[in-house]
């Protein structure tokens, strides 16, 4: 007896094309970049202390910092895949997850720096990998906040008709995770991950060239070569570098992001079929492809059984809702939390008091209070000028693919670069820093806000737009009812990650040099810059113990009162 031949063989639709040769070339070449780029990870230690300024040598700096933060990204999504589903569903861990991604994300990279590179490099001593570690921790501090608080917004706003559904239909925790909640985040958390790659960026410079007492680290990448242009004032290799950036995210943008844009927006949740959005031209050679499509196919066959499994997960800490929590349990547990907290506090101030005094302490709060005017400006600023823009972006497709890179660009745009312009015109002038500064703050705020209110009009219901549109409800009307509490979780998300951005931003926005001229605002960010330059441990554990405090008293008077309010309002 024969075996039938399948229909797609004997059509000859499943055999390689030219498109395939093509896609699987451009695999390969990908490939070896990333092992050429990897291979200089294990060159010993001493070599990663030089940077050319040449302009042959930025391609490999540039692989080099990409493959960083890719590296950093994919720990940020293990990370957000983890963390954000325990503090939703767990009350318990909640109470500690939350506040500690609170503080987590406001810490400045270089407090982060400060205790992890002798951490790593002891790992791998005498080799770049161990600075090569420090550096990817460093780049996934500044990208998996966002992109865990984006999560979390989503698994608390689930529509409840939804949440109804997959529980009548008796799904597990892990098929309701993979089936329900991982898509409805996934709009918002495409965005985020954009935003994050851009956060990278951002901080690239303090996380390839540090310095702490008398180390000096200066790896291979974008970042060491813009620290050493600026401390040369080689406006010519900062120019280069810009450019350099620009190709990096436009590339990474083409090939990665578009088509994650489009595949996320099936995600959309919706009443009413929205407009088709033409494919980006990654995904229409893909399409072309007839090994790779093979391939594909098997990859989200096989994703789709795992996600499919009904698993029963052993985690006593995801309780469900009709379970009510033991008081007993939650006292033990919150003792024993209180009881950590207060330990750990204990430790902090008597480290601190050896060699701080009093009026010190009294001196670095009110830098504190200096930083917090400068962010509550940086937020009001971004509030007032990006939400309108944002909602304008988001319900048009057409332009949000448009401004899409731009927007990537802008956000990835270091505070560094503009050191020079800001230097020459604050002391061409004789401008205050103290007040001339705050602008680069919110270069590196104002991304968070614009990003997720786009992710949250973009994913705006669509009968939504169109039944008010038939009631005719326009102008403030339409604002204060339709679509401010359409996107107004996405908006606490993207203020509060923004607002924890800020006073990161504030080591950079604080202190501001090009060449030998270098200009200071009072505030913690440039107490904990000028510590981390002396290696006085002591100063930078009291500027990141008071910068948290800060944070977590404003997010708990704030932030986090405005997040319950949209989970318990505006969940439809």
């Amino acid at each position: 007896m024969t075996t039938p031949a399948l229909p797609a063989f004997v059509s000859g639709r499943r055999l390689p094309n030219l498109w395939d040769l093509a896609a699987i070339l451009c695999v390969l070449a990908g490939l070896v970049l990333v092992a050429h780029a990897a291979g200089g990870t294990l060159a010993p230690l001493p070599a990663a202390n030089t940077i050319h300024l040449g302009l042959a040598y930025l391609p490999y700096y540039a692989l080099r910092t990409t493959l960083r933060m890719f590296v950093a990204l994919i720990f940020s999504i293990v990370f957000t895949l983890v963390v954000a589903p325990l503090a939703a569903k767990s009350r318990r861990l909640g109470v500690i997850l939350i506040p500690a991604l609170d503080i987590l994300q406001s810490v400045p990279i270089l407090g982060f720096l400060s205790f992890t590179v002798l951490f790593f490099l002891n790992l791998f001593p005498g080799r770049v990998l161990g600075a090569e570690l420090a550096a990817v921790f460093a780049i996934f501090t500044s990208q998996a906040w966002n992109m865990t608080f984006s999560f979390y917004q989503s698994l608390t706003t689930v529509p409840r008709d939804l949440d109804e559904a997959s529980r009548s239909f008796r799904l597990s925790i892990w098929q309701r995770f993979w089936r329900l909640e991982v898509p409805f985040a996934m709009p918002g958390l495409v965005f985020n991950t954009m935003l994050s790659m851009s956060g990278g960026w951002f901080f690239v410079v303090a996380s390839e060239a540090v310095t702490v007492g008398n180390t000096t680290f200066l790896l291979p990448g974008i970042g060491s070569y813009v620290s050493v242009a600026l401390s040369h004032s080689d406006l010519a290799a900062v120019i280069y570098a810009i450019i350099a950036m620009l190709v990096v995210i436009l590339i990474y943008d083409q090939l990665l992001f578009r088509p994650l844009v489009a595949w996320s927006a099936k995600f959309r949740f919706e009443m009413t079929s929205g407009g088709e959005a033409p494919d980006p031209w990654v995904l229409s050679v893909l399409r072309r492809t007839r090994l790779l499509q093979l391939v594909g196919d098997a990859i989200g066959d096989i994703a789709n059984r795992v996600g499919g499994l009904r698993m029963r997960l052993p985690l006593p800490v995801l309780t469900t809702k009709s379970q009510k929590p033991s008081r007993v349990v939650d006292g033990i547990w919150f003792t024993l939390v209180g009881v950590v907290v207060a330990f750990a506090f204990w430790r902090v101030a008597e480290f601190v008091a050896a060699s701080v005094t009093l009026s010190g302490l009294a001196h670095v709060v009110l830098l504190g209070f200096y930083t917090l005017l400068r962010v509550a400006a940086a937020m009001i600023i971004c509030t007032i000028v990006w939400v309108p823009i944002g909602v304008w972006i988001g319900l048009r497709p057409r332009w949000a693919r448009l401004i899409q890179p731009i927007a990537q660009f802008l956000a990835a745009f270091p505070a560094n670069l503009l050191f020079p312009i800001v230097v020459i015109v604050l002391v061409r002038f004789a401008l205050n820093p103290n007040i001339w500064l705050t602008p680069l703050m919110i270069v590196g705020t104002q991304w968070y806000v614009l990003f997720n209110v786009v992710a949250g009009a973009s994913a705006f219901p669509g009968d939504l737009k169109e039944a008010s549109a038939n009631l005719g409800i326009k102008g403030l009307l339409w604002w204060r009812r339709v679509i401010i509490p359409g996107i107004f979780p996405y908006y606490i998300t993207g203020a509060l990650t923004a607002s924890g951005a800020a006073w990161n931003s504030s080591i950079v926005a604080e202190v501001a040099s090009w060449g030998h001229t270098t200009l200071t605002a009072s505030g913690l960010g440039s107490y904990i810059a000028q510590a981390t330059t002396e290696g006085n441990t002591s100063h930078i554990v009291l500027g990141v113990f008071v910068m948290t405090a800060f944070v977590l008293t404003i997010n708990r008077i704030l932030w986090r009162p405005l997040h319950a309010f949209a989970v318990r309002r505006l969940t439809f």
